[in-house]
């Protein structure tokens, strides 16, 4: 159990990834007497960038566009909230053993699928059971972790799961989509894949499947109807209506067409023309991904990247800011740590370490790293000069970024040499294989809503785990491993603290900067609230609560009855 965590690095563009200004006005808040009293009713439109593909909470790992529904439809045991502390959905408490092996939990009483049938602890036992299945749908890891855990259905509201052993982060895996077992039962699970009950969902969320919107064959577009029996109170807004497009240019068309009335992710392509729409709200929120340099402190040939001097001199003189400004666009925000700021874990008290090229430069001779008279180019300390070679992902905007990195650290005098790298060839070959001397990537923690990072940083992970760097730090990896099998929050929250602030002086790698989302909403929907974020689809946690205040026309085309 401690070497599993539903944690994965992923490596993409980060120019894909929605993001916003943090600098961006929100839409003001109104004084309590002024606040619009909720209305019941009416129709939201969104544009979401994408296709439908599986209305299916395990078959949408991979696909955005479909979790951003199915958070609408399915019910999960536990939420959490934008502080990663977890919240009751069908759970109605739950407890755990003095050892920390045993979770019981009792689940809402009353509560129903979607066709009227009651929802019981033998659904959720019965979603757990296709977890365990090996197949390329379902994440490894996330297979493997369930084929660990002991799931007893003790009663129709009453659940235990047995852990082999003590595991802090485990309420982390609790929050699935819950599958309908009498629906369902019996069907394999390659089948499923395939079923039609991936386009014709029941689930037991605020929102309900009513229909496919199809267009010349082609399905275009989704619609929900309120659940009116919806356990966590009636929704307002009695319709969804999601349309699908190929990218946020022509989502925008849509909304200017009166199609929408919200964009699902904004990027720099349309952040601009989004802005200047004078009935659009603009929310931004972190997302939970972190851009970084990650340094081989292993290294054999590169012995002065194990200096923790001369990665924060290195890190010392980074123009961060110039490149989230310049590159990203005001698309990201500077990083301090591989724990996101805003939640429970995070280590506030923290000094920044700013830009400072002078400094990094006093910091490298205070190293030995000296300019010779024989290279005045490249500085050096014994005869080894500080050259090295920065690895990264083939896209257009990483390499701009690498540049950009290059080039700070030439200011420095020191000889970086950059190499593209496909994505596959990089993670699954050049990091896993430990070869390379720094690398730029990217690491998405996307539904992982407890801050643990062992999988990245403890020292048993070095050799053969997503410890790329083979950090070997035995006291953080103490904190790490304690915070694991830990059950106190609050002492949770001082291990890692206190494991930031080793991090923090050692530098194993080089937080660059977390990217930002941006959602776009027409001013007649209120009631949002959007906090940083651990998946886009958390923008819909409050959706309860939204309402409209003014209806603006949103007309349906002709739909063709769902197959």
């Amino acid at each position: 159990m401690k070497k599993i965590r539903w944690q994965l690095i992923i490596i993409f563009l980060t120019g894909l990834v929605v993001g916003a200004l943090l600098l961006i006005e929100q839409p003001a808040a109104q004084s309590p007497a002024a606040a619009p009293e909720p209305t019941q009713g009416g129709a939201y439109a969104e544009a979401l960038i994408g296709s439908l593909q599986r209305l299916n909470p395990l078959l949408d790992f991979y696909n955005s566009a479909d979790r951003d529904v199915d958070r609408l439809i399915y019910s999960r045991l536990i939420t959490f909230d934008n502080r990663g502390n977890p919240l009751a959905d069908l759970a109605d408490s739950w407890g755990i053993s003095k050892d920390g092996t045993i979770y019981n939990f009792a689940i809402k009483e009353g509560v129903k699928w979607h066709d009227g049938e009651a929802l019981t602890s033998d659904d959720i036992v019965f979603t757990i059971d296709l977890m365990r299945t090996d197949s390329p749908v379902i994440p490894s890891d996330l297979a493997e972790f369930w084929r660990n855990v002991e799931v007893t259905a003790v009663s129709p509201t009453q659940l235990q799961f047995k852990l082999p052993e003590p595991f802090s982060p485990f309420l982390d895996y609790l929050s699935f989509g819950v599958l309908p077992r009498h629906l369902l039962d019996g069907v394999a699970f390659e089948d499923l894949v395939d079923s039609p009950f991936n386009l014709q969902p029941v689930g037991s969320g605020p929102y309900q499947f009513d229909r496919l919107i199809v267009e010349d064959g082609n399905i275009t577009g989704v619609v929900l109807a309120v659940n009116s029996n919806y356990y966590g109170g009636k929704p307002f807004i009695e319709q969804l209506v999601f349309r699908y497009y190929p990218d946020d240019v022509s989502a925008l068309d849509a909304y200017r067409n009166g199609n929408v009335q919200g964009i699902a992710g904004v990027t720099q392509a349309t952040l601009a023309e989004v802005l200047a729409e004078p009935d659009l709200s603009v929310y931004t929120s972190r997302l939970p991904e972190l851009s970084m340099v990650l340094f081989n402190v292993k290294s054999n040939d590169k012995p002065f990247l194990g200096d923790a001097a001369v990665r924060k001199a290195l890190y010392t003189g980074l123009n961060r800011q110039w490149m989230v400004d310049r590159i990203l666009n005001g698309q990201a925000i500077l990083a301090d740590g591989p724990i996101f700021p805003g939640t429970w874990a995070y280590n506030d008290a923290l000094q920044r370490v700013n830009f400072d090229a002078a400094q990094a430069q006093d910091m490298l001779v205070e190293a030995g790293y000296v300019i010779s008279a024989e290279d005045v180019a490249v500085r050096a300390k014994d005869g080894n000069q500080l050259a090295f070679t920065l690895i990264y992902p083939d896209t257009p905007e990483h390499e701009q970024i690498a540049q950009a990195i290059q080039r700070d650290w030439e200011a420095l005098q020191a000889r970086v040499e950059l190499e593209a790298v496909p994505y596959d060839v990089l993670l699954n070959e050049r990091l896993a294989n430990r070869d390379f001397q720094a690398a730029l990537v990217d690491i998405n923690l996307a539904r992982s809503p407890d801050p643990d990072p062992y999988p990245f940083w403890d020292q048993v992970q070095a050799t053969s785990g997503q410890n790329y760097t083979q950090w070997d730090n035995k006291m953080a990896s103490d904190y790490l491993e304690n915070a694991r099998i830990t059950l106190d929050i609050t002492e949770r929250a001082r291990l890692y603290r206190n494991f930031q602030a080793i991090f923090a002086e050692e530098l194993p790698a080089l937080p660059l900067f977390y990217p930002v989302y941006n959602y776009a909403v027409d001013t007649q929907v209120q009631g949002i609230r959007m906090g940083p974020l651990f998946d886009a689809s958390d923008r819909f946690s409050s959706v309860t609560d939204w309402f409209l205040q003014a209806r603006r026309s949103t007309p349906l085309p002709e739909t063709s009855p769902t197959p």
